[in-house]
């Protein structure tokens, strides 16, 4: 147990229930959730597996100090006192990011800054060296979080944000988001028992979350590197037997995965990113406008998709297209479980079909919806009977 250390998972709002499940489920203890965040406590395995098998986390930290801030000195004459050199070897490098809701400290960069010259002196002080300051690949990411007196600095585990999965290097307009794809797609309750489909793929983000969903697949297996590979304590045996121990989770996926894009570079970049992450075997992309479709087939369909909002195409006739987007689904797309996220909370009632469920969450800085739309075999009425 003396090996277990706190840990804080950060997320996107909206997702902290998803987040702690996958904590709990993966062997975290003392799950907790906070807003965008969720704390847990694991050991330095953990931290490995953490960060190669949760899909809905953006970065893993692992707090090292708190203190008191009620003067600016504080945050210097605090941040000095630590043993960085535990951490960092002198004629390493370093990179700061910080978060603060404080009257004292109102600018991330100079809090940020300021951290930052508190470890460099402390290594001048020591033997006349310093470390270098690298914004891209440093040897140790620290985080500094400030909420109103109380400073906490952590190391980050993760590096670059957990959503660079690592397989996409072909985008489009406004691509998705990996870590909000996952998570809208776990939201919506697929589990790989029934088809899936994307009818406005894109680059192919959503087809590439649903199938290591459906297959159980860690999702950061292709990154390239994590933070904590270039830490003093790096075990690259653990990490391999971590990494193993995952692979031997994944599953047997009976299912297929369909993504249709009516733009040909759409489909040439979905098809590229797919085989970049070896799951070419579990989805077909199409070059089909969705609006001139239909449904193969009676089985049970299961639909996520993340149509233009306006903000993505200029001139889109909103209230046409969410109207096609009704009416294709109405008449072409029986048995299906359609989930579609949109930051148009107007376009919605051109749909003209009523949403089972609506649920509030942000596409960046958008605020938006994930809305459900159950489309029956038949009438609803007759399906009830």
């Amino acid at each position: 147990m003396d090996n277990n250390f706190k840990m804080v998972a950060k997320t996107l709002f909206g997702f902290e229930d998803i987040l702690a499940k996958e904590l709990t489920q993966l062997g975290a203890m003392e799950v907790e959730k906070g807003v965008r965040n969720v704390g847990f406590v694991g050991d330095k395995g953990f931290m490995y597996k953490a960060n190669m098998g949760i899909r809905t986390a953006i970065k893993i930290l692992k707090p090292i100090h708190s203190f008191r801030v009620t003067r600016e000195d504080d945050l210097y004459k605090n941040v000095k006192k630590m043993k960085w050199e535990d951490y960092l070897k002198p004629t390493g490098s370093l990179a700061v990011d910080a978060t603060v809701h404080n009257s004292i400290f109102t600018h991330s960069q100079y809090t940020a800054l300021k951290t930052k010259d508190a470890i460099v002196d402390r290594f001048r002080d020591i033997d006349g060296t310093r470390p270098d300051v690298d914004l891209r690949f440093p040897d140790l990411k620290i985080n500094v979080h400030i909420d109103r007196q109380r400073c906490t600095i952590s190391l980050d585990t993760s590096g670059e944000s957990l959503h660079r999965r690592g397989y996409k290097t072909a985008t489009n307009i406004a691509p998705i988001n990996e870590v909000l794809a996952a998570g809208l797609i776990m939201m919506s309750g697929w589990d790989g028992q029934t088809d899936f489909m994307d009818p406005m793929c894109g680059s192919g983000t959503m087809l590439a979350e649903a199938a290591m969903i459906a297959c159980n697949i860690p999702p950061n297996l292709m990154r390239k590197e994590f933070a904590f590979e270039r830490w003093n304590d790096w075990d690259v045996d653990l990490f391999e037997k971590i990494e193993e121990s995952l692979l031997k989770k994944t599953r047997d996926f009976h299912h297929k995965i369909l993504g249709y894009d009516k733009s040909p570079s759409a489909v040439a970049k979905a098809k590229e990113n797919i085989k970049n992450a070896h799951l070419d075997e579990f989805i077909h992309i199409q070059h089909e406008d969705f609006f001139k479709t239909q449904k193969a087939g009676t089985e049970k369909l299961h639909m996520v998709f993340n149509p233009p909002y306006g903000e993505r195409l200029e001139n889109l006739n909103v209230e046409e297209f969410y109207g096609n987007i009704g009416s294709t689904l109405k008449h072409g797309y029986p048995n299906t479980n359609a989930w579609l996220i949109t930051s148009n909370l107007e376009a919605l009632k051109f749909v003209g079909l009523r949403p089972s469920r609506k649920i509030k969450v942000f596409n960046a800085k958008l605020e938006a919806r994930l809305v459900k739309y159950e489309m029956y075999e038949g009438s609803r009425k007759a399906s009830k009977q």
